[in-house]
């Protein structure tokens, strides 16, 4: 049963309502070979421009792929923003332009002259001068429009969270939803943010965690482990053995052909025996340890395809 919303711009046109639904429907769509999909979509009769009486294309939702970048959260949380210290550049999808042709936009925000601004209005001003991008991107990023528009900020946990407007079937690639961040041209604020060490969902869908059983018994404080081939380990590499109960942490010290593992003595302070314990090369992950997409539940998907449409509604007429 389909879903109808009426909507409202409150700030400049209360009161004009605009009315979004939102259903799911039985589709086949193009490069899924012929297979039938469930596809939540949301559409509307309003239009983009009421004067020219620009249709809004429906939004067609069948991943839950949203790109994201998180600050590092090791800057607190207040911040001293000022005029040589209020822009960084954000990169959202596979925008190839920018507004310096290499995929980046130039974020000036707001400030109070060296006063202490939370994080939350930090948050607030970042999303809105993100959106703010959409309305002036030049012609070649203009299929990347509602990355932007529909771009969200939040702050949590001393964490700035930047979250792509765009969904995908992807983190990675040409049609990816992504987010990056590197510091401004001048007045650059990017390390003040905590955007110098960062993680993000296309950083984490990049990641390669392999493992491997280990093949010959290893008797504590030994030097040689003898594991599967397979993970690549290379020496210095950060590792993790376990047979379910114990845990020893340990770097790679030497690397002969991909199976056979130099450490140092004294570093696995175990024992373990063949074929009941394992190895795992260790790569960084998210220290908030969430999940890869930002959408939890079908209410989250729904809400972000309502902000979809809503963005694009002309609410003058």
């Amino acid at each position: 049963m389909a879903i109808t919303v009426n909507t409202q711009d409150l700030q400049n046109y209360p009161g004009i309502n605009k009315t979004v639904t939102v259903d799911l429907v039985n589709i086949v769509p193009a490069g899924y070979e012929g297979d039938e999909q469930i596809v939540l979509v949301a559409s509307t009769s309003a239009y983009s421009n009421a004067v020219a009486r620009t249709t809004i294309p429906n939004i067609y939702i069948t991943e839950a792929k949203a790109g994201w970048l998180k600050s590092s959260g090791l800057k607190g949380s207040q911040f001293v923003l000022s005029s040589s210290a209020n822009t960084f550049r954000i990169k959202l999808d596979a925008t190839v332009s920018g507004s310096t042709g290499t995929g980046y936009y130039t974020v000036a925000l707001g400030h109070s002259d060296g006063a202490n601004l939370s994080g939350d209005a930090v948050a607030i001003d970042m999303e809105n001068k993100i959106r703010a991008l959409s309305y002036s991107m030049v012609a070649a990023d203009v299929g990347f429009t509602m990355a932007y528009r529909n771009c969200s900020v939040e702050f949590n946990n001393g964490r700035f969270k930047i979250i792509s407007g765009s969904i995908s079937n992807s983190y990675n690639g040409d049609d990816r939803s992504s987010v990056v961040v590197t510091s401004g041209t001048s007045n650059d604020c990017y390390a003040l943010l905590g955007f110098d060490l960062p993680v993000s969902s296309e950083t984490l869908s990049s990641t390669d965690i392999r493992e491997a059983l280990v093949t010959e018994n290893f008797t504590a404080s030994g030097t040689l482990l003898w594991i599967q081939t397979g993970t690549s380990v290379v020496n210095g590499d950060p590792m993790m053995i376990t047979d379910g109960t114990n845990y020893n942490y340990f770097l790679v010290a030497g690397v002969t052909g991909d199976s056979q593992i130099t450490v140092a003595s004294g570093v696995i302070t175990r024992s373990y025996l063949k074929d009941k314990a394992k190895v795992q090369r260790l790569r960084v992950q998210d220290p908030e340890n969430q999940p890869l997409s930002p959408f939890d539940s079908i209410d989250d998907l729904a809400r972000h395809a309502l902000k979809n449409i809503t963005s694009q509604i002309d609410y003058s007429a």
